[in-house]
């Protein structure tokens, strides 16, 4: 027979709660519930990205949603799978959230294949993101190379959005070549914008491309910065990120001013599988930002 005080302790999952869950409680009731979202726009960046708008269907949960810059989210594909993704969209926009996909396997091929309406699953947000408050009165330097782009974008537009909080703003952006670069929209407005710094490089110019040609390190050479004022926050291939702290370093910007990313480790989202162990570290829970001091100490990252 169960004890008084054992009813007044114990919530059967079958009996409503007297209370009804806010949307924060229902989230963290179960972070591994994959909460329906409907795909709301589809962009084409390139011949292999895409840029998708999920709207989360529950109004307690939409509500209660919020991410930092450089977070991620795991993705679910109903009867295909799940795959972590890093949330492009800014914080500041509210009741949305967008993934910058590109298609490369089995789940982003069928990904790529659904149309606006249809149902997803969305869990998270996971993982430690950008410093934005650290950053804030401060000069930022941002350099993305490639995909790269997808996660600093949230970083770049919580920027913009909250623009007189922030000093000097400088964006590096390298691609292999100019019909690779994405959200190309939104790097002409930064260009016509006197309170943006712009830089966009590539490997392989084709015959209509009138900007820089080499790689994302080449602009620095002609950067005018305050070191003891400045944050850095990259993201790209790994082998890009040596050389751009390199080129921060010749720049005096502290290696404790150095953040980066280390999205493409990422997997469950709650170090429970392992995958993304580096050394001692959980990318998916210690990251994926790390400044350059604690990704230097994660054997095997730099």
């Amino acid at each position: 027979m169960i004890s008084d005080e054992l009813k007044a302790v114990t919530v059967s999952p079958y009996v409503a709660a007297a209370e009804p869950l806010s949307g924060e409680e229902l989230m963290a009731a179960n972070p591994y519930r994959p909460w329906p979202a409907r795909i709301t726009s589809i962009t084409e960046l390139t011949a292999t990205e895409k840029l998708f708008e999920f709207r989360l269907i529950d109004d307690k949960i939409r509500e209660a949603f919020c991410h930092r810059p450089g977070q991620f989210v795991e993705l679910s594909i109903f009867g295909v799978g799940e795959a972590p993704i890093s949330i492009s969209s800014s914080p500041t926009k509210r009741g949305f959230i967008e993934l910058c996909v590109r298609r490369t396997g089995k789940f982003t091929e069928e990904l790529h294949k659904m149309q606006c309406g249809d149902i997803v699953g969305i869990r998270g947000p996971f993982g430690r993101g950008f410093p934005i408050e650290k950053m804030r009165g401060h000069d930022v330097l941002l350099v993305a190379g490639g995909l790269g782009i997808a996660p600093l974008r949230s970083l770049i537009n919580n920027i913009h959005d909250e623009r007189s909080e922030f000093g000097k703003i400088i964006i590096i952006y390298g691609s292999r070549s100019p019909s690779e670069i994405m959200f190309g929209d939104q790097f002409e407005m930064w260009r016509h914008r006197k309170d943006f710094e712009l830089h966009l490089t590539v490997d392989v110019p084709d015959e209509n491309w009138e900007g820089e040609v080499g790689v994302v390190t080449k602009p620095f050479a002609n950067l005018e910065i305050d070191p003891d004022n400045t944050f850095g926050a990259l993201c790209g291939p790994p082998v890009m990120y040596r050389f751009v702290v390199e080129e921060m370093r010749k720049k005096n910007i502290s290696y404790d001013h150095i953040y980066m990313s280390f999205e493409r480790h990422m997997k469950c989202g709650m170090g429970k599988c392992g995958h993304c162990q580096i050394g001692h570290q959980y990318v998916c829970i210690d990251g994926p930002v790390f400044n350059y001091w604690e990704a230097k100490n994660i054997q095997g990252s730099m």
